[in-house]
């Protein structure tokens, strides 16, 4: 659930729309990758020989703090650390991972109290009838009560006040930064039209919606950098985290705070390894590691586009969908008969008309969705339903556990080709991207001139 609620604007800070993304390159700006990682030149007089005198490991103390007199405790940590996997479906993260999840979820913590004091210091606070009505709303998401919500949470280890206090958080920053910081932020209308005319002269140029997690390396520690991304690879693939959990945790490079999200940039704006990289993968795959001359890169393709024209991943579906559930305890070699019986049926369907009467001959439950666009399906289900016609159906998915499904086509409404944005649009865009650059300049004051003692 933290991965919803804490959609503040110090999580869209990079997550900028395709447009604004390409008029931040056309200003100049230009992704960060590796370049991160380069040392600066700083005024910290370190020297080139220097002995650390004493041992100190970061990652060897006990998951508490006190932030500002603001006690953050262990069971804090573990009740956030459950909000979010019961939010990810269940999935836990591997074990011998625990601990590093859990300094992450610390961090996160330490942030949303200081977000909290902070908003709290300019007199903006969350009323109790507001965290009832968010909760509300997220209880009907899940398609639950507000009771059952609850149940449900202390079933898988969290409890309702580590949901309120993240739903808090993320309401007292959101106010915060609307009253502090908003109405000093301005787009001219120049910049605005020129934007414009940038946008329609890049017309019919590919735009790639990358994330990444960056590993320095050099001469001396390559091989074992190599490995480490290797191990990481293996860990993505299993699918049990999502590869933003990942790029929070391992990334070294300045996008790791949200999830290695790189938005929507050109390969002209990509070291050439990455670019080379990038022009070969498919939606939803991963490449890596790629050597660069810092280190090594995994890249996760999320989307593609090209700038102008209407993209097929754009189409809203009309589907049926089809489930029969697996009684509890069925074995991998019964789910897989019985998902052969259930595809040798679905082949059979002609048209959506046929689909109920197929359904009940089977025992499956058959749900109709309207408007459900291609690019928000899984990549896999994406690939074969752009090659579908009206009123066939996929190959049976599912697992052992959650039944096997199978999606029927029944309409179809094609995009039309993007035009430019307005003005009010790309004004919008641009504001809101100033606002999150200003708000990360924010919490890196707070963070600086807080008080934290860890325990």
């Amino acid at each position: 659930m933290t991965h919803n609620i804490r959609r503040n604007l110090r999580g869209k800070a990079v997550r900028l729309l395709g447009w604004t993304a390409l008029a931040a390159f056309s200003t100049g700006a230009i992704a960060q990758t590796v370049a991160d990682q380069q040392v600066p030149d700083t005024s910290l007089n370190i020297p080139a020989n220097l002995q650390i005198f004493g041992k100190l490991d970061p990652n060897v103390r006990k998951p508490t703090a006190i932030v500002n007199d603001t006690v953050i405790t262990g069971t804090d940590v573990d009740q956030r650390l459950a909000l979010t996997v019961f939010n990810n479906g269940g999935r836990t993260p591997p074990p011998d991972q625990i601990d590093e999840f859990k300094l992450q979820i610390l961090r996160q913590l330490i942030d949303e109290t200081l977000e909290i004091q902070e908003a709290k210091s300019a007199e903006i606070t969350v009323t109790q009838a507001e965290l009832d009505q968010s909760e509300a709303g997220l209880a009907k998401r899940f398609n639950m009560t507000v009771p059952q919500l609850r149940v449900a949470l202390r079933k898988a280890g969290s409890s309702e006040r580590s949901l309120r206090r993240a739903i808090e958080g993320e309401l007292a920053w959101s106010r915060y930064l609307r009253r502090k910081i908003e109405p000093f932020v301005n787009v001219g209308d120049e910049e605005v039209s020129a934007i414009q005319k940038r946008i329609e002269a890049s017309r019919g140029t590919e735009e790639y919606n990358l994330k990444e997690i960056y590993l320095s390396a050099n001469d001396a520690n390559r091989a074992q950098v190599f490995a480490k991304a290797k191990q990481i690879i293996g860990e993505i693939q299993k699918a049990q985290q999502p590869f933003e959990l990942f790029a929070r945790n391992y990334s070294e490079a300045s996008t790791r705070g949200v999830g290695g999200d790189l938005g929507w940039i050109r390969l002209v704006t990509l070291p050439q390894p990455l670019a080379e990289a990038t022009q070969q993968m498919q939606v939803g795959q991963i490449a890596g590691p790629i050597e660069t001359p810092g280190g090594f890169s995994i890249l996760y393709l999320t989307d593609k586009r090209t700038i102008g024209a209407a993209d097929p991943r754009d189409a809203k579906l009309s589907l049926k969908q089809l489930t029969v559930a697996f009684p509890a305890g069925t074995t991998q070699a019964q789910a897989s008969a019985r998902a052969a019986t259930f595809a040798k049926t679905v082949q059979s369907i002609q048209g959506c008309g046929t689909v109920e009467k197929i359904a009940a001959g089977i025992g499956a439950e058959v749900v109709d969705n309207d408007s459900i666009r291609i690019r928000d399906l899984p990549a896999p289900l994406q690939e074969i339903l752009l090659k579908m016609q009206v009123g066939q159906a996929t190959p049976p998915f599912g697992s052992p556990t959650e039944g096997v499904r199978a999606l029927v086509l029944c309409g179809r409404d094609d995009p039309q080709a993007s035009v430019v944005p307005g003005a009010a649009q790309i004004q919008g865009q641009l504001e809101q991207q100033r606002v999150n650059l200003r708000a990360q300049s924010k919490l890196r004051d707070l963070r600086r001139d807080a008080v934290i003692e860890y325990r």
